[in-house]
């Protein structure tokens, strides 16, 4: 059976990642003494973030209270699947996670989006979350069984890509810490990814800690910084959803497979049943005999049941239905990232991070301008 969207909606789910590198940056050494005693004397002009006016007496100096920014994220990452439950017609769930096998199946996806952002504390700030993304997914898999001595075959395989679009929304905040320019940002975002594949909008978490430090240019109010840290991604552990069949597989050559699955089991089945039938009645007291034989039975009887169904379902394919739920997780929470932000003023700045290590690999470039309020 060649799937589509039905297995390639099991995978959609990505992490979009939003973070705005700009922080209170606390004014320090002897260099800085002019600015430091400027901003200790002059009145704070915005009602954001809130103390502003003490912090920047404090001798820091604050980024422009909010923000807007234009990201493209790219992601490509492992993601391993359980308890998967299939049935047709809103008939009878079948769970496959016995006898269906994942190789190495990926989501990657491609997001742009717009953050808006404010700095409610000197040391908080908090974000939007709105984007359009085209998810795609590779997908093998297959359906295996056992015979009597328990070595398990392949009875049916697929193979495929499938494309999507997404909407994204949410929202996030991060602490930040900045002294001397170093800082420490401990970014957090959930985000609700919305795909017509899907029951209702699947839910993500990203946490990325960041420790970084900015490098300031020869002309007024430029830089750059630089930064390493960690990402980690969680994904909602259920996921529900309801398709045309004829949107799951590729009706020219399902019938066959189906035919051919059907007569494997079959046949394996009378395997299993001489063997068991061949024991002493000691032996079929073992306890490893009788563990094998009910594995056996039990996957065999699973994959029957759901091929039959399966082919009730095809003589009415253009009007039946596909009904399916699993759990899901990355195949790794956590890996590497680096980045940089250029800031060419107090209101543009251009960033790009690139994350990498572990089944996980993302790059992001954005553009960011600031203003007070």
């Amino acid at each position: 059976m060649k799937c589509k969207k039905l297995i390639s909606a099991f995978f959609l789910l990505f992490s979009v990642h939003f973070f705005g590198q700009v922080y209170s940056d606390k004014i320090v050494g002897e260099k800085n003494q002019e600015l430091k005693d400027s901003l200790k004397v002059a009145d704070y002009p915005y009602a954001l973030p809130i103390w502003g006016d003490k912090v920047a007496k404090k001798g820091y100096k604050l980024p422009y209270s909010a923000g807007l920014s234009l990201n493209y994220f790219w992601q490509d990452s492992e993601i391993v699947i359980s308890n998967l439950q299939v049935g047709f017609n809103n008939g009878p769930m079948y769970n496959l996670d016995e006898i269906v096998r994942f190789d190495k199946s990926s989501v990657e996806a491609g997001a742009l989006t717009i953050r808006p952002d404010i700095w409610l504390l000197p040391f908080l700030n908090i974000y939007g979350i709105f984007g359009k993304s085209n998810p795609s997914t590779k997908i093998n898999a297959g359906i295996y069984i056992p015979d009597a001595d328990n070595n398990w075959s392949e009875i049916a395989n697929f193979s495929t890509k499938a494309s999507f679009s997404a909407t994204t929304f949410g929202f996030g905040m991060t602490p930040t810490i900045g002294i001397g320019g170093g800082w420490l940002a401990l970014d957090m975002n959930m985000a609700w990814t919305d795909v017509s594949a899907l029951d209702k909008p699947a839910f993500s978490y990203v946490f990325g800690p960041r420790l970084g430090k900015t490098f300031k240019l020869p002309k007024p109010e430029q830089n750059i910084a630089v930064w390493v840290g960690g990402f980690r991604v969680h994904i909602s552990g259920n996921t529900n959803g309801n398709i045309n069949l004829s949107d799951v597989i590729d009706l020219s050559t399902a019938q066959a497979k189906v035919d051919n699955g059907l007569e494997k089991v079959s046949e394996n089945q009378g395997k299993v049943d001489s063997w068991w039938s061949a024991l002493t009645p000691a032996e079929q007291k073992s306890p490893a005999n009788i563990a094998k034989h009910n594995t056996a039975n039990r996957a065999l009887e699973s994959a029957g049941n759901f091929l039959s169904t399966l082919d009730g379902a095809l003589s009415t394919a253009s009007s039946s239905s596909v009904q399916y739920s699993l759990q899901k997780r990355p195949k790794d929470m956590w890996n590497f990232i680096i980045g940089s932000q250029y800031q060419l003023n107090k209101h543009i700045m251009f960033r790009v991070e690139a994350g990498f290590l572990g089944t996980r690999t993302q790059a992001l470039g954005g553009i960011q301008y600031r203003f007070g309020l």
